[in-house]
C-alpha cells in the first residue's frame, strides 16, 4: 500500500514536532499515534536524555495504550520522523498498533549519527521485527527523507 494524503499531513506534523524536540534540547525525534478516522490519540517527543528508553515512539505508544486496548489500536497508525528502532518496533507490536509510517530510514539516520554514543544504532529494520510477529503490521517508509534530515543537521557528534 502507498502513502495517503493523510499520511503526508501527519508526517508534516511529526517533522515539526521533531524540530521542536531539538529546539527544546532533546534528541530530534517525534511520534504520533493516530486513529483511522484521523483523531490524534497521542503525540510525544524524545526524552531519552533522562531515560534511555524514552524514545518518542515509546512515549506516544505508552500514552495511547493507557487510553485504548490493542484491539482498538489495531487500526491506528504510528507516525515517526525516523524508522522505529528495534525497541520501538517491539513496543508498536505489543501495543497492537497495526500500521507504521515513517520519514527517514534507520540506515539514513546512521549516516547522520555515525558512532555518536547518544544514538548507538541497532541495524535491525522495523520490517524485520514485525515479520517475526504473529500478526501483520503494515509499514510505509521511508518517505520524505531529505525533510527528515533537517532536524538532525549538525546535531550529532560523529
Amino acid at each position: 500500500m502507498s502513502a495517503t494524503l493523510q499520511d503526508h499531513e501527519f508526517l508534516t506534523r511529526v517533522l515539526a514536532l521533531a524540530q521542536r524536540s531539538r529546539d527544546e534540547g532533546h534528541h530530534p525525534f517525534a511520534a504520533m499515534v493516530v486513529a483511522a478516522d484521523g483523531t490524534v490519540i497521542s503525540q510525544a517527543m524524545n526524552a531519552s536524555s533522562s531515560d534511555r528508553t524514552a524514545h518518542a515512539e515509546m512515549n506516544a505508544l505508552r500514552l495511547a495504550s493507557q487510553q485504548y486496548s490493542p484491539q482498538q489500536l489495531a487500526t491506528a497508525t504510528l507516525y515517526a520522523n525516523a524508522e522505529p528502532c528495534a525497541m520501538c518496533s517491539g513496543g508498536t507490536y505489543w501495543s497492537g498498533v497495526g500500521r507504521v509510517v515513517y520519514a527517514m530510514s534507520e540506515a539514513s539516520l546512521l549516516e547522520l549519527t555515525g558512532s555518536d554514543p547518544e544514538n548507538p544504532t541497532l541495524s535491525l529494520p522495523c520490517r524485520s521485527v514485525f515479520a517475526a510477529g504473529q500478526r501483520p503490521t503494515e509499514v510505509i517508509g521511508p518517505l520524505r527523507e531529505d525533510e527528515a534530515r533537517a532536524a538532525h543537521k549538525d546535531f550529532w557528534h560523529k
